[in-house]
């Protein structure tokens, strides 16, 4: 018999990190959107409930825990606003790259003036969706978006390895639609020195693994977010003297979005806790990411849908769940780029 019940320790990081999101973060998602940012006072909260050193090792101050604490909450907090998420993680995906490759000597090195200085962030980005040129020592190209408004570290993941730049960044504010309280931008790196490189194709592969499980996580709670809210909407709007949830072609659809939920909730947590037990993950991981882009292209707009003329309204949430799942479904890599991982075991 399979148990998927949680431990003490899980369900406590659960319950927590949820009253902080309704707290803190539900009241205030417009404005972090518009403001392109998240309060100071709330990321300092999130701080101290050490939230953004979750799986930094203990020897470093962090929580040492594994990829299933991590992805559960990201889903809790991508219930409630993906991009505020990732401004409140300052580290965020960049944190495996240097784990994988530099491990306790790149993460002291690199992650942990990241944790120490107030508002800085480290961003990741894959080289394959950039256009960098190296040449002696130096990276100069341009990313044309990425979720942040600050990159005070850049980490740059490859194929085959990856490359660390601290100076020589600049970014230029994109409007965006998606992930807003993040502050989307452009980067282009001019002669950026790069302080620190590996090379290690299995660890690169590894690292993506952890991204995109990362991703998904954040996508698995907008998708979640969006078939609850348009159930609850359909149980209480009528039409024609029932609820227009009782209708049959609805009820049909938002069963089906739900199945939706659930099909990606269990491929992210069974590669969360492949990857935790130490094994390799990186198709397990690709796949939950396809399966949650796939998801997001049907539960966002039948969420749209079933609201109606509201559901294009900010007065309602399932707007918002597009416009996020949108942005989430291109990052890391994109889903073509992971369903081609996703098949290589049919080779």
């Amino acid at each position: 018999m399979i148990d998927f019940s949680l431990n003490e320790d899980l369900e406590l990081i659960v319950d927590t990190i949820r009253s902080f999101s309704n707290e803190r973060i539900l009241p205030k998602i417009r404005v972090f959107e518009s403001e392109r940012r998240v309060d100071d006072d709330v990321c300092k909260e999130f701080a101290m409930a050490s939230f953004d050193r979750l799986e930094l090792p203990e020897s470093l101050g962090g929580s040492g825990l594994g990829m299933l604490a991590r992805v559960l909450v990201n889903e809790e907090m991508g219930a409630v606003d993906p991009g505020a998420a990732l401004a409140l993680d300052r580290l965020g995906p960049a944190f495996y790259v240097l784990d994988a490759f530099g491990g306790l000597k790149a993460l002291s090195q690199f992650a942990r003036p990241i944790l120490e200085t107030e508002g800085k962030r480290a961003v990741l980005v894959l080289e394959s969706d950039s256009t960098f040129d190296v040449e002696h020592g130096r990276v100069s190209g341009a990313v044309p978006w990425i979720p942040s408004s600050r990159a005070d570290l850049v980490v740059i993941l490859s194929d085959t390895g990856a490359r660390v730049v601290e100076h020589g960044s600049s970014l230029q504010p994109l409007r965006g639609s998606g992930l807003r309280a993040a502050g989307a931008s452009s980067l282009r790196l001019e002669h950026a020195p790069v302080i620190a490189q590996w090379q290690d194709a299995r660890k690169a592969a590894q690292a993506l693994a952890k991204a995109r499980l990362y991703a998904a996580s954040l996508l698995l709670g907008v998708l979640r977010h969006s078939s609850e809210f348009s159930r609850n909407y359909a149980m209480n709007r009528e039409a024609f003297g029932r609820p227009i949830a009782h209708h049959q072609g609805l009820a049909f659809l938002i069963v089906d979005m739900y199945t939706a939920v659930e099909s990606v909730r269990l491929l992210v947590h069974d590669a969360a806790l492949k990857i935790d037990r130490g094994e390799d993950g990186t198709q397990e991981s690709a796949a939950a990411f396809v399966e949650a882009v796939e998801a997001s292209r049907f539960i966002g707009p039948n969420g749209v849908q079933i609201l109606g003329g509201h559901g294009f309204m900010q007065d309602y949430p399932v707007e918002k769940a597009m416009r996020e799942s949108r942005a989430l479904g291109l990052w890391m890599g994109g889903i073509d780029r992971a369903r081609d991982d996703a098949s290589k075991f049919l080779e």
